[in-house]
């Protein structure tokens, strides 16, 4: 799998590229991990019905990633779970290992945002720009629901969002910040 370097401030964020089903397969497995805690075959991940949502939405996003020979049938499940759940993530997103989204409720996500590894969404979050400059989010970031996420903003490692916050200024990394305007 390739990785693409961002640079974000002092800190460099590694984003995994889908280059074929495999690695799409090893981000699945990536983000199963995250909600389970075990590391699960692609076939138990595949039938597993505990939780839908997460085997639903998430599974046809890392599918739709790549543009191979599954793309169609992959993006057209993908785009009946985003309506099912409301959620609107493009499958050209940059998204890192490990990904979570808790309550996958009314979500919007700007396609050149770029979401680093093991960050935990929550529901009505959106990220968003007028600008063509999306947010760029670091590693082990945690976003709180109804969080807005407003232009060129950069959201450190190993952060949170507070509840409702209203991000337009960076966030540093190791901060917590809330409040609209978000203040740490």
């Amino acid at each position: 799998m390739r990785t693409e370097k961002i640079k974000m401030g002092d800190t460099i964020l590694n984003i995994p590229i889908a280059e074929n089903y495999k690695d799409c397969i090893t981000l699945i497995k990536s983000d199963q991990f995250r909600l389970t805690g075990k590391n699960e075959s692609f076939i138990q991940i595949l039938f597993k019905k505990i939780k839908p949502f997460s085997n639903s939405l998430l599974f046809w996003l890392r599918l739709s990633s790549y543009k191979g020979v599954l793309y169609p049938i992959c993006r057209i499940l993908y785009e009946i779970n985003s309506i099912r759940y409301g959620v609107q993530i493009s499958p050209s997103t940059k998204i890192g290992y490990g990904f979570y989204i808790g309550h996958g409720i009314c979500m919007v996500v700007n396609p050149r945002t770029i979401i680093g590894n093991n960050v935990n969404l929550s529901q009505f979050v959106n990220i968003g720009t007028n600008h063509n400059t999306p947010a760029i989010i670091g590693d082990n970031v945690y976003i709180a629901p109804h969080v807005s996420i407003v232009e060129d903003v950069k959201i450190g490692n190993n952060s949170s969002i507070g509840a409702g916050a209203v991000v337009t200024k960076d966030i540093p990394e190791n901060a917590t910040a809330a409040g609209v305007p978000a203040k740490i």
